[in-house]
């Protein structure tokens, strides 16, 4: 499948990140890997395969990017202070450069939303962009998605862990500006019953609560005992919601 592939040194992060295109037009979505994952992941897992057919009837076109979780979250080579720093750094990364440069790549006009999807870790990266930023993102599909912080840094709290976990600004947000883009997004969150699954389950269980709680809905929909923390099932998941969310049948 024709892609192409971008990269360029950060400023915020002082590194060459990856960027890998497909398709010419339709919604831009933003695709996190799983924990420390790469930009060819969702291609060589199967992911970009699956949404063959949107893409060449350009109903959406895919940026496949790079995490940032070794460097981040998960290094722990440095104290959770730096971690946090590191990740919001990869945060201004997305923003300031990543979506301009979508913005551009693809003609999308500045008024034009965004779609972030994201697998495991990566389904925590999703939804912390939709809900940071909704003004640059109106839809999320988060797939077996990690939502707490504690498994990586412990119980070490500051400003920025605390604006980078949904689950704690979240349940305290009472900004209706903020609520009211909430609830005219499209909110996805996915897990299955199988193997490795158990600690995703409750966090996609609280988060729903916790938008509940706020009147945002969202879509939480859990699948089967045999539905494992693998990437066969997240190709099967993603198959499944671009027929939902991309019909092809209406052309």
């Amino acid at each position: 499948m024709e892609s192409k592939e971008f990269g360029w040194k950060s400023k915020y992060i002082d590194e060459e990140l990856k960027i890998r295109k497909y398709g010419t037009g339709g919604k831009a979505v933003i695709m996190f890997p799983t924990e420390c994952g790469r930009y060819y992941d969702m291609e060589n897992f199967g992911i970009i395969k699956v949404a063959k057919e949107y893409l060449e009837k350009e109903k959406i076109q895919l940026y496949a990017v790079d995490s940032y979780d070794c460097q981040s979250w998960l290094n722990q080579e440095i104290k959770p202070k730096e971690r946090a720093v590191r990740y919001d750094n990869y945060v201004r990364y997305v923003i300031n450069e990543m979506v301009p440069f979508i913005r551009e790549e693809s003609g999308l006009p500045e008024d034009e939303k965004l779609m972030s999807m994201g697998i495991s870790l990566g389904g925590y990266h999703a939804s912390n962009f939709l809900f940071r930023f909704p003004d640059i993102f109106d839809m999320v599909i988060s797939f077996s998605g990690k939502m707490h912080l504690e498994q990586y840094i412990g119980d070490y709290l500051d400003e920025t862990v605390y604006f980078n976990s949904p689950m704690h600004y979240l349940k305290n947000l009472t900004d209706e500006w903020y609520l009211e883009k909430y609830r005219e997004s499209q909110i996805i969150i996915c897990v299955g019953h199988g193997q490795w699954e158990d600690e995703m389950i409750e966090d996609a269980m609280e988060l729903q609560m916790l938008l509940r709680k706020k009147n945002v809905r969202s879509w939480l929909d859990f699948w089967g005992y045999d539905v494992d923390h693998n990437w066969s099932w997240w190709c099967k998941e993603w198959e499944y919601f671009l027929d939902q969310l991309f019909p092809l049948e209406q052309d």
